[in-house]
């Protein structure tokens, strides 16, 4: 419980970093944040797997898990804008 707890608040620190990043208005809530934010993280470490820059358990980083939830936020935009 209190991993799950830990990832939860470190995707909530992503997710903020990457919103105070990307330009313009996105209206997420806490919530939305700290799962984008984990997603941005597992996304950061399947391709850093994925392309050789990481080894299975590694932790991504600060910095990748960030760009991964921009990448995110960008396609998450992307798709509420044409709805």
């Amino acid at each position: 419980m209190l991993s799950l707890l830990g990832m939860l608040l470190i995707g909530l620190v992503v997710g903020l970093i990457a919103r105070a990043v990307k330009p313009g208005d996105d209206k997420l809530g806490w919530i939305m944040t700290a799962l984008l934010g984990v997603a941005g993280s597992f996304l950061a470490s399947y391709v850093g797997i994925a392309m050789g820059w990481y080894a299975q358990g590694d932790s991504a980083g600060w910095i990748a898990s960030v760009v991964g939830a921009i990448a995110l936020l960008v396609v998450y935009s992307l798709v509420k804008g044409k709805s």
